[in-house]
C-alpha cells in the first residue's frame, strides 16, 4: 500500500492540503493560520518538502509517513508516534519530540539544532550524518540507535540509554 496525499485526507472535516495551505502562509507571515493537527491520524502521509515550522503535532499518529525535506522548526510533536516515520534531511531545528516514539524513524542528514528528544523513544532509529547539537536527549532511550557519522555536540543526554548504539565515525561530546 502506497503513500496518502495531502489531499486525500481530512482532519475535524477540513482536507489536510487546505490546513498545510493555510499553514504555509502563516509560516510566511501572510496571514493564514497555524497548524494544529494534534491528535491526527496521519499515518503514511505524504509531506515531501513541505514546511510545518510551528505547527502543533502533538499526540499525531505519523507512523510510516514520508516527511523528508520538510522544513519542522519549531513544530510539536510532543507525544507523537513517527514509527517507521521518514525524516531525512528534514530541518527539525528546536522541534520537541518529548515523549514521541520515533521508533525505527530514518533521521539520516537532520538538522536537530537544539531539538528536544527528552524522554523519547527512539528505538533502532537512524541518525545517519545528523546534526543533534545542543540537543536534549534526556532520559531517551536510543537502543541501537545508528548515530554514525553524526555530530552530538553540547547535547545534554543525561540518563539516556545509548545501549547498542553505533557511533562509528560520530562526533560525540557532553555539554
Amino acid at each position: 500500500m502506497g503513500l496518502k496525499s495531502v489531499s486525500s485526507v481530512k482532519h475535524n472535516g477540513r482536507r489536510l492540503a487546505e490546513i498545510l495551505e493555510e499553514h504555509a502562509k502563516f509560516a510566511r507571515r501572510q496571514g493564514g493560520k497555524q497548524a494544529d493537527l494534534a491528535g491526527a491520524d496521519l499515518r503514511r502521509v505524504d509531506f515531501r518538502g513541505s514546511n510545518l515550522t510551528g505547527a502543533n503535532l502533538s499526540g499525531a499518529r505519523l507512523d510510516e509517513a514520508d516527511l523528508r525535506g520538510c522544513r519542522l522548526v519549531g513544530a510539536n510533536f510532543a507525544g507523537a508516534s513517527l514509527r517507521h516515520a521518514r525524516l531525512m534531511n528534514s530541518d527539525l531545528t528546536e522541534t520537541n519530540f518529548a515523549g514521541a516514539d520515533l521508533t525505527d524513524a530514518n533521521l539520516s542528514g537532520a538538522e536537530m539544532y537544539r531539538a528536544d528528544l527528552s524522554s523519547a523513544k527512539v528505538l533502532r532509529a537512524i541518525f545517519r550524518g545528523a546534526t543533534l547539537r545542543r540537543a536534549n536527549l534526556a532520559g531517551a532511550d536510543m537502543s541501537g540507535a545508528d548515530l554514525t557519522n553524526a555530530l552530538v555536540a553540547e547535547t545534554n543526554y543525561a540518563e539516556a540509554n545509548l545501549t547498542g548504539a553505533k557511533t562509528a565515525d560520530s562526533v560525540i561530546r557532553k555539554t
